[in-house]
C-alpha cells in the first residue's frame, strides 16, 4: 500500500509540474505597453537578433498586389535595441481602435511572447490590443463591460442540400434563458473570404458590440447567427471531423450559387431550436466582402425572407468564369433585385471604404440603384478592406434593424 501511495504521489507530481510550465515561462517584458497619451510601447527580448520590426494595422498603410487585387497592407517599422538587448518601439498617438500586430524578427513574422491575446484571421495568427478612452467610444464598444452580457453557442445543423452537418456560431441576447416566453428578431451575420463560422466573434467582436449596443438601448434584443460560409467545408479548422487542415483563403463553392441555395437549411434550424419571430420584419442579414456578396444574392433570391440587408464591402460582382454554366442564383439578377426592391425592404444599407479595392464596383451597383430609383442608406468610410471598417459598419447597421 505504502508503495501505492508513493507512486500516486509521484505522479500527481509529474502532472503538477507540467501544468505548471506555462505558468513559469512566461516573460516579464511588458507589450505591449499603452501609456497615459495613448502612445503605445512594443518590446521584443532578442539581444542576439540581427533586426526586429513590427508590422500592424496602426502603421501607415502600403499598398500591395495581390491575386485579388491591390490592398492596403499594414506598413513596417524597425525597433531600436536598447543596452539590455531589448528592442523597442513608441507609437504615435492611437484613437480608440482594436488593433492588430506581429513582430518581424531577422524577416520571420512572430507573435509577442509578452502578450497573450492573439486572433487568427483565416491562417494567420497575430496579436491585439484595445485602446479606449471613454464609454462610448470605439474601444470601449468593442471590451467587455458591466452590462448584461448574451450567450455564444457553437452549434450543428443538418444541410440536406449540401449533404452534411455543419457548424455555426450563435449569439443570443442577455436575458434570453431567463424568459421562456420572450421571442426574438434574427440577424444572419455572414464572414468573408478564407473567414469561417469563428470569424465575426472574434476579429468582429460581435458578441461586445451586440452586448453593449443593447445595453445602452440603441439595438433592439436579437439573435445574431453566423454561419459557415464555405460550402465544402463543415466547420471552422480543427473543429470538424478528419484532423486539423491549414485554414486556406480559397475553397470550392464560394461563390457559385451554393451557399445561397442552402440558406433556407440553416434558417429552418434556427426557426425550430431559437424562439424566434418568424418574419420577413424580424430577419436581417447582412456580410462582410464575399459575405456581402451572399447577403446580396440570398436576400434577392429569397425576396419575402429579409427586410433589412446590409452589404459590407461587399464582392458585388457573381463568379462568371468564362465557359461555365451560371448557376441559377445569379443568372436574373437584374430582374432579381427589382423584385426584391418592389416588395419595399425597410434597409438597404451600403457600407465602403474609400481605399477598398471593391469600391469601383460598389459604385457601378449603387449607380444601378440610384438609376432605377431605389432607396438605400449610403455609410462611407477612410480606408480600405479591413476588419476596422467591417466593426463600424455593424455598430452602425445592428441598430437600424427591427425598429
Amino acid at each position: 500500500m505504502k508503495k501505492i501511495m508513493t507512486l500516486a504521489a509521484a505522479m500527481l507530481l509529474c502532472i503538477s509540474a507540467f501544468a505548471q510550465q506555462a505558468l513559469f515561462g512566461g516573460t516579464q517584458l511588458k507589450s505591449p505597453e499603452i501609456n497615459p497619451d495613448n502612445t503605445v510601447t512594443f518590446r521584443f527580448n532578442a539581444p542576439k537578433a540581427i533586426m526586429v520590426q513590427l508590422t500592424g494595422d496602426f502603421l501607415p498603410s502600403v499598398k500591395r498586389e495581390t491575386q485579388f487585387g491591390t490592398f492596403d497592407a499594414p506598413g513596417v517599422v524597425d525597433l531600436k535595441q536598447n543596452d539590455k538587448g531589448v528592442w523597442e518601439y513608441t507609437s504615435d498617438v492611437l484613437a480608440p481602435e482594436l488593433y492588430m500586430y506581429s513582430f518581424i524578427v531577422d524577416g520571420l513574422p512572430v507573435k509577442d511572447p509578452a502578450n497573450v491575446f492573439e486572433i487568427r484571421d483565416v491562417n494567420s495568427v497575430t496579436n491585439y490590443f484595445l485602446i479606449t478612452k471613454e464609454k462610448g467610444d470605439k474601444g470601449n464598444l468593442y471590451s467587455v463591460n458591466e452590462v448584461p452580457h448574451g450567450t455564444v453557442s457553437r452549434v450543428w445543423y443538418d444541410s440536406p442540400t449540401l449533404g452534411m452537418k455543419r457548424r455555426m456560431t450563435v449569439y443570443t441576447p442577455a436575458g434570453y434563458e431567463d424568459n421562456p416566453k420572450a421571442k426574438y428578431p434574427v440577424m444572419y451575420l455572414l464572414h468573408g473570404m478564407g473567414g469561417d463560422e469563428e470569424a465575426w466573434i472574434n476579429l468582429g467582436r460581435t458578441s461586445q458590440i451586440l452586448d453593449n449596443l443593447i445595453a445602452s438601448g440603441a439595438a433592439k434584443p436579437m439573435i445574431v447567427v453566423m454561419p459557415n460560409g464555405n460550402v465544402d467545408e463543415e466547420a471552422a479548422a480543427g473543429e470538424k471531423a478528419g484532423g486539423f487542415a491549414q485554414p486556406s483563403m480559397m475553397h470550392e463553392g464560394m461563390m457559385d450559387g451554393k451557399f445561397e441555395q442552402s440558406f433556407p437549411d440553416i434558417i429552418k434550424y434556427v426557426e425550430s431550436h431559437y424562439r424566434v419571430i418568424a418574419k420577413k420584419s424580424s430577419r436581417a442579414i447582412c456580410g462582410l466582402s464575399m459575405g456581402g456578396f451572399h447577403s446580396m444574392h440570398i436576400s434577392c433570391y429569397y425576396p419575402d425572407l429579409f427586410d433589412y440587408v446590409g452589404l459590407f464591402s461587399a464582392a458585388i460582382m457573381p463568379n462568371t468564369n468564362p465557359g461555365a454554366e451560371l448557376s441559377p442564383v445569379y443568372k436574373d439578377i437584374d430582374n432579381q433585385v427589382k423584385v426584391q426592391f418592389s416588395k419595399n425592404p425597410k434597409l438597404y444599407w451600403i457600407g465602403i471604404g474609400s481605399a477598398d479595392f471593391l469600391i469601383n464596383a460598389n459604385d457601378e451597383y449603387r449607380a444601378k440603384l440610384d438609376s432605377a430609383g431605389f432607396k438605400y442608406t449610403y455609410y462611407p468610410t477612410g480606408k480600405g478592406h479591413i476588419w476596422e471598417n467591417w466593426r463600424i459598419y455593424l455598430s452602425q447597421f445592428a441598430p437600424l434593424c427591427f425598429k
